[in-house]
């Protein structure tokens, strides 16, 4: 396994992650020369993928204009609010992936929400001062519906399996595997949020998720810390890494702790959460899997800078630390 970043790409942050033995990088490429629109150009590609290997680094993945960050910042909203240019922006990423693989790039990120990761506005005090990323579904449970609710398990699963059904044979033909983000926090089922139904917020919605494509280029970017807040206790989330992995289709790992779980949780550091970081671990060791494994959501400190390097430093240690100790960290 490898030890990874995501991170916005600045000379000085590509210094910082090899500094701290950092190896593979993720990214989301937008803003950066070249990336002003979609699809994606192969020179720009090129381009970046060269200005992290001259800092000794590997581009080995990079995030689809699918964010987290809510639909109205999404590049495609019309995937999955159904609307009529929704084939228009499906043919777009497929351009995107045929970049990427021309570009040699071939694992792309990507997530299939409404709404954006849903956080409760107050943080938790936590340790020496760090304040932690907090949620509380009894406190949100009221929020009014957005302006396109409802939307209702069939119609998300409707819009989320047009979507694969299109662009998985695509990416197998161009040799992109693709990793989905889970949806952060799950949600009750059949209630869900301002009107909006989260169907990959649940151990049951990532399964059949899965088994809508057979295609081995069809897997996840496995959130450990999302997976967790579907979780009503630790037991569970190395099962789902069992099930996710021993089917190889876990493709990038975002390794997290939280204290908490389903409907209530603060996001930790990960040597203080309920997880047992390094059971974790050695789960994804037992099931062969080799990707990337990659700090989330840090902690917020006032000593720190926006992105959270001093935050970031600890976990980067705290991960090469575990896979060395465990004898499963792969070559630079």
């Amino acid at each position: 396994m490898h030890l990874g970043a995501q991170i916005p790409i600045t000379d000085e942050n590509l210094a910082f992650c090899r500094q701290m033995g950092v190896t593979h990088i993720d990214t989301t490429p937008a803003g950066l020369p070249g990336f002003e629109g979609v699809p994606w150009r192969v020179d720009a590609l090129t381009a970046l993928r060269e200005r992290v290997e001259g800092h000794g680094l590997t581009l080995a993945a990079l995030h689809l204009p699918l964010t987290s960050a809510g639909i109205e910042r999404q590049a495609w909203p019309q995937i999955m609010l159904g609307g009529p240019e929704r084939d228009r922006q499906i043919d777009q990423a497929i351009q995107c992936i045929e970049a990427a693989a021309q570009a040699g790039i071939s694992l792309l990120l990507y997530n299939l929400a409404i709404l954006p990761v849903v956080r409760s506005p107050q943080r938790s005090p936590g340790r020496g001062g760090l304040m932690y990323s907090h949620f509380d579904y009894e406190a949100l449970k009221n929020d009014p519906p957005l302006p396109y609710a409802p939307v209702t398990a069939e119609q998300a699963w409707e819009r989320i399996s047009y979507f694969v059904e299109r662009v998985i044979p695509a990416a197998e033909s161009s040799k992109v595997r693709m990793g989905c983000h889970q949806h952060d926090p799950g949600m009750p089922p059949g209630v869900g949020y301002r009107g909006i139904e989260r169907v990959l917020g649940s151990l049951e919605g990532v399964r059949r998720f899965i088994a809508l494509s057979d295609s081995p280029y069809h897997g996840l970017n496995f959130c450990q810390g999302t997976i967790s807040e579907m979780c009503t206790a630790p037991e569970q989330v190395y099962e789902a890494i069992r099930y996710f992995g021993e089917r190889k289709r876990i493709f990038w790992v975002h390794f997290r702790n939280i204290r908490g779980g389903y409907l209530r949780f603060d996001e930790v550091m990960p040597d203080e959460g309920d997880v047992d970081m390094v059971r974790a671990l050695q789960t994804y060791q037992a099931v062969g899997y080799d990707g990337v494994l990659v700090p989330d959501h840090v902690p917020n400190s006032a000593l720190d800078t926006p992105y959270g390097h001093r935050a970031h430093a600890f976990c980067y240690g705290y991960i090469r630390a575990l896979l060395q100790a465990l004898g499963a960290e792969g070559p630079a």
